[in-house]
């Protein structure tokens, strides 16, 4: 597919193929400033993976300043529930409270935590893709994508399973205050969406304080390093993270990813023949079609990228999607290679805000195309999809296949 629209994030073909438009930037414009936004766009691979590194900017700038002495308008009255719940998770914040609630969230994610997760997330994966052969096809987001990280993570929390249904609608409403621009109606649901997660976790907190089980919230709420633990707000921005950032990215991703097999068959048919590149597979479908699009950080201090100062006070929108496309670290990046090697993607960041999430989405997602690829060997696109219209968190409406 071949686009001439220019980077704008409102535009819903530019959201379907904006990877002419971000070439176009980082040919003759890899720092600009991005007016419709107020937005400094950095589009280079190593231009954001230098930024994401860099101390000098960061996700919130309220720890040296305040809005007005930073030169921003103060967030609206009714938004406050929102950022209360933002603010006590560690994306939002920086050194040292960021330093502090990682140390303590840590303890409870480990890696040795997460593989042991493997089996669990199989079984949940092979009964998911058993009921759509069943079937003989549907929407593979609705039936498969969505439902897997949603059950790995409520077991995770140890939220009951007569509740599990609450969880996606909280994440996306949510999510929808992320995007450049939220309508009105979009704030506004987020911010009660937030609201109302943020007091069903504070009730399911309470009580595993009190009966402790086996599960994160139970281990949240108990982990104490040095005398340290978690404040109850802390640990309910804490979960609710986890269940943004540890799942709407997955399910985008196993969406674009399905997409951008059955758009290059020959991979497929590749990946079908040798599940032994599974995990270089699951690599290059993030890099290629990655779903955080843009991150953004504030500049705390005058910073140069390109050549190009940006000063104090200024936002930043590291594309994500822009950077893992070029042609300066990736050979061929228009082309899909399952089995690429030389694959350092940043769809999960790079720095201090490297997601601590990663080891799990690979898990799932490896799980979920696995599990397909046995049980559903001839899996085919029965419709071509539409993207969402969102651009940060860019996924698919649906995915509808056949078996």
């Amino acid at each position: 597919m071949v686009s001439n629209v220019r980077f704008d994030p409102w535009n819903p073909e530019f959201v379907a193929h904006p990877y002419d438009a971000y070439r176009d930037l980082r040919d003759n414009d890899p720092v600009s400033f991005f007016e419709p936004a107020g937005q400094w766009l950095v589009a280079r691979h190593a231009d954001v993976n230098a930024l994401l590194r860099d101390r000098r900017l960061g996700r919130s700038y309220l720890h040296t300043a305040t809005h007005e002495e930073f030169g921003r308008e103060p967030e609206p009255d009714f938004q406050e529930p929102f950022w209360r719940v933002i603010r006590a998770g560690m994306l939002d914040v920086e050194p040292p409270v960021h330093t502090r609630l990682r140390r303590l969230v840590s303890k409870a994610f480990t890696p040795r935590m997460v593989e042991s997760l493997r089996p669990r997330v199989r079984r949940i994966a092979m009964e998911l893709t058993e009921g759509l052969v069943e079937r003989g096809g549907g929407d593979l987001l609705a039936e498969v994508a969505e439902p897997l990280p949603v059950t790995v993570i409520a077991e995770m929390l140890g939220v009951p399973e007569a509740d599990r249904h609450l969880l996606r609608p909280w994440s996306a409403d949510i999510c929808g205050m992320y995007e450049l621009h939220p309508s009105p109606e979009a704030q506004h649901t987020a911010v009660r969406a937030a609201t109302e997660f943020a007091a069903y976790l504070r009730d399911l907190a309470r009580a595993r304080r009190e009966r402790p089980g086996d599960d994160m919230i139970s281990a949240l709420a108990q982990v104490v390093d040095d005398g340290d633990r978690l404040t109850e707000d802390e640990l309910v921005g804490t979960c609710v993270l986890l269940l943004n950032a540890g799942h709407e990215a997955t399910v985008n991703a196993t969406g674009s990813g399905w997409w951008a097999l059955f758009r290059n068959p020959g991979e497929l048919e590749r990946l079908r023949a040798d599940p032994g590149l599974m995990p270089a597979a699951v690599e290059e479908l993030l890099r290629y079609d990655t779903p955080a699009q843009m991150f953004e950080r504030w500049v705390l201090e005058d910073v140069e990228a390109g050549g190009v100062t940006i000063p104090r006070g200024a936002e930043v929108a590291l594309l994500f999607g822009s950077a893992n496309r070029d042609p300066e670290v990736f050979a061929d990046p228009d082309r899909l290679d399952v089995g690429r090697v030389d694959n350092p993607h940043i769809s999960f960041g790079a720095g201090i805000h490297f997601c601590l999430g990663a080891p799990l989405a690979r898990v799932e997602m490896a799980e979920s195309f696995g599990a397909l690829l046995r049980l559903a060997p001839r899996l085919e696109l029965a419709e071509e999809p539409t993207w969402k219209p969102s651009y940060i968190m860019r996924g698919l409406e649906s995915l509808k296949v056949a078996v």
